[in-house]
């Protein structure tokens, strides 16, 4: 190993997905369980030396109130805690949609920070979709609009369970890259779609991202969950990492610990999750 010490080390939980009903044993779903499991992992996660925490979306199944009991286990974190929106936070009263990213504590839908050296830059994928706005919204037609496109074509990832970003957000994003790239720094990106490889819970302008992302250069890693079984990609310079969803199975864990060094990034999975070397 070229470098002993790595430039920085993060939390990565996915899915969650906490709502006090049954489970749902077709897809191996215990959505009471999940507070348990993350607290055992944020008190696994408490004992590192890390720079943050990002939970890829996906903290309630549905209702509004469950966003109490999910975030109160956060309470117990002592690193800093990034939370971003999958599909199922949108599983609430239409009143109650445009509030769903201030009940995270976002500063913004989208957003950037940079910690070590490396620029960590969040995405919205649920910007354009059937479920973040209400019926007659802009955006929402725009939604039933693409998604027809695409079930024109065929294309596999067509599912009205899939969000897609908006040009003011591309464009935000395609000069966020090019802003990192004249400051020398590597980007990792976050979102809660998967972008690659080819899949059916993809980001339904996906391959428009992993364009830019390979004409960037500066794209090491972009992470996501919402596919629960996990997934592993590379294409270009940028490595596709899929993290399993928290809320399947009955007791087992998945959570990850992820570090990076100048030539690598180091997965250290826990529970389900898989530990992985990633060469840069």
């Amino acid at each position: 190993m070229s470098s002993e010490k790595p430039l920085l080390r993060f939390g990565v939980i996915a899915d969650p997905q906490y709502a006090d009903v049954e489970p749902r044993l077709e897809y191996n779903r215990f959505y009471r369980n999940s507070p348990k499991k993350l607290a055992d992992a944020i008190e696994t996660l408490n004992g590192e030396d890390l720079s943050f925490v990002v939970t890829l979306g996906d903290l309630i199944d549905r209702d509004w109130q469950s966003f109490d009991r999910i975030l109160s286990v956060y309470d117990d974190m002592r690193h800093e805690s990034v939370l971003l929106p999958g599909n199922h936070d949108f599983s609430v009263a239409p009143e109650r949609l445009a509030d769903v990213h201030a009940r995270l504590g976002m500063p913004a839908p989208w957003h950037d920070f940079s910690r070590g050296g490396i620029r960590f830059v969040i995405i919205d994928g649920n910007e354009v979709s059937l479920f973040s706005t209400p019926q007659g919204h802009a955006r929402h037609t725009e939604a039933c609009n693409r998604l027809e496109a695409l079930e024109a074509v065929g294309a596999i990832n067509a599912m009205p369970w899939n969000g897609g970003i908006g040009e003011g957000q591309f464009l935000w994003l395609e000069q966020t890259l090019a802003d990192a790239r004249e400051r020398g720094e590597t980007v990792v990106v976050m979102g809660h779609y998967p972008l690659y490889p080819e899949n059916p819970h993809n980001l339904l302008n996906g391959e428009r991202l992993v364009e830019l992302f390979e004409r960037s250069g500066n794209v090491i890693a972009y992470l996501n969950g919402h596919n629960h079984v996990g997934n592993l990609g590379r294409t270009g310079f940028t490595w596709y990492v899929n993290f399993k969803g928290m809320v399947d199975t009955e007791t087992e864990n998945t959570f990850a610990v992820v570090e990076i060094y100048g030539d690598r990034i180091e997965v250290i999975g826990y529970g389900r999750e898989e530990s992985r070397s990633l060469p840069l």
